[in-house]
């Protein structure tokens, strides 16, 4: 397959690179040919359907916007109803291109990355708008990368562009710190290679702190299977179809409940890396094969990032971390975690979502014993932070101990104390002071920087009956000097 379809003249891409601002400037973009760029003709690899569009496809706009330098349109399965064919994928991974951004979800995103070695992020559908994309199949876009960090920060460019899916507000902003991870209990579409490279891959994520639990996948590729296109189909009666649709609706309750208590499902990303002659001896059948673990990601609303594991024997092996719809913040951790890496702190879905920010300074310091009231509702760790010197510390007679901050009077000498911050959602947040018992409170506290925040606060009376520890800076010190009991 020829990389691309249409490229730019290398002084122009050259040039706008040169004069790039933004946080994606310096950065390369290869489009699929079903996504428009102005100036440049969408085929979706059908030379009968070329046309010119006038203005960019809304996803190529922001990153446009945001200082990316399109460097051409790329070859793609026709209308995009292939499985393995992607020349955005070979772009980036050629170093042709930085980023890709291409239409649909696995077939043309995670698939190809997979056995090109790369990152893709496939988003919750509709979160991202589509506005520009041929609508061949389900409205989505992917981005494709070299490495989680990148596609990261592209996709916060593209999150704030919002497709017609709005938020929850109890979004979870990140995984907890040991996310249960659910594997398939057997893989009956792996020779012995590839297994060995998946079970690797568990492996890795066990060692990060993943609990690994086993599921049935049959359900869910057997829903996959139902869902693909199939040779003969205009010959199928409608009550043919319904009855198919009935049935995929059914297995995808089933496989669900297999899911309630995990976190994401990993699963290989390609079952096999086909040679050209074979995809070109039986196209349906391969396709078919290829698609083994994708097909039900779209019809279960789920989302995904594939990174890759090494490899299986000489060909490039990849998996796939999926999530339930919303939960990209949830997926994007655990895909960090097969990477040995840590995810960004400021993880993409964080540009759409109104969160709020809540500082804390004893139990619920990261690591604390009552840390899980806020990663188990999904809150983000955001980093280390100190008050001004206002305020002060004391120690309440509570299990487990617990810090009472409170502000000091104008002219008492007060000290600054060290917290952390967490992001949540606001049904979070809320959910979370609803459950707060008495003396603790929630209120506004002055930053060293001049800011207010929101932070933890007690009930004055309550407070000042503890063991002053304010001298100490921070609950953590307290306790490592012994001045808790």
């Amino acid at each position: 397959m020829t990389v691309w379809i249409s490229r730019r003249p290398d002084r122009d891409v050259a040039s706008e690179l040169a004069a790039g601002r933004g946080p994606l400037a310096g950065i390369r973009l290869a489009v699929m040919d079903d996504v428009d760029v102005a100036g440049l003709p969408t085929t979706a690899a059908c030379p009968e359907f070329a046309y010119l569009p006038d203005r960019d496809a809304a996803p190529v706009a922001a990153l446009r916007a945001a200082g990316a330098v399109v460097v051409g349109k790329t070859n793609m399965d026709q209308f995009a109803t292939g499985g393995a064919g992607s020349g955005a994928a070979v772009a980036v991974a050629a170093d042709e291109a930085d980023i890709a951004i291409v239409s649909g979800a696995a077939e043309s995103g995670r698939m190809p990355a997979a056995l090109q070695g790369i990152v893709a992020i496939t988003p919750t559908s509709g979160v991202i708008s589509t506005e520009g994309v041929v609508p061949a199949h389900e409205p989505r876009v992917s981005l494709l990368a070299s490495g989680i960090a990148l596609a990261d920060r592209a996709m916060a460019v593209l999150a704030a562009e919002p497709g017609d899916r709005r938020w929850p507000a109890d979004t979870r902003l990140a995984a907890p710190p040991n996310p249960v991870v659910a594997v398939p209990r057997d893989l009956p579409a792996l020779d012995p290679t590839w297994r060995e490279a998946f079970a690797r891959a568990v492996g890795t994520l066990s060692d990060a702190g993943g609990a690994i639990v086993e599921i049935d996948v049959g359900p869910f590729l057997a829903a996959g299977a139902l869902a693909a296109p199939v040779t003969g189909s205009r010959d199928r009666t409608a009550r043919e179809v319904n009855r198919d649709r009935a049935e995929v609706f059914r297995l995808r309750r089933v496989a669900l409940s297999a899911l309630e208590g995990g976190d994401v499902l990993l699963v290989p990303t390609a079952p096999t890396h086909p040679r050209i002659d074979e995809a070109a001896a039986n196209p349906v059948g391969v396709d078919a094969a290829m698609r083994t673990f994708t097909q039900f990601c779209d019809v279960f609303d789920m989302c995904g990032v594939a990174v890759p594991a090494g490899t299986a024997g000489d060909a490039q092996f990849g998996v796939t971390v999926l999530a339930r719809a919303f939960e990209d913040a949830v997926a994007l951790d655990v895909a960090a975690m097969l990477t040995g890496g840590s995810a960004p702190v400021d993880v993409w879905p964080l540009a759409a979502l109104h969160c709020v920010e809540l500082v804390v300074f004893g139990a619920h310091l990261r690591g604390g014993p009552l840390a899980h009231q806020l990663t188990d509702r999904g809150a983000r760790f955001a980093g280390e932070i100190a008050t001004a010197p206002r305020y002060r510390m004391t120690a309440l007679d509570t299990a487990p101990p617990k810090p009472a901050v409170t502000r000091v009077r104008d002219g008492t000498p007060g000290s600054a104390l060290t917290g952390h911050r967490w992001l949540l959602s606001t049904g979070a947040l809320g959910a979370f002071l609803a459950a707060l018992p008495a003396p603790m409170q929630l209120g506004k506290v002055e930053m060293a920087d001049g800011t207010w925040r929101t932070g933890f606060g007690c009930d004055g009376e309550a407070a000042a009956a503890g063991t002053d520890l304010s001298g100490y800076g921070s609950w953590t010190a307290a306790l490592a000097q012994g001045a808790v009991g």
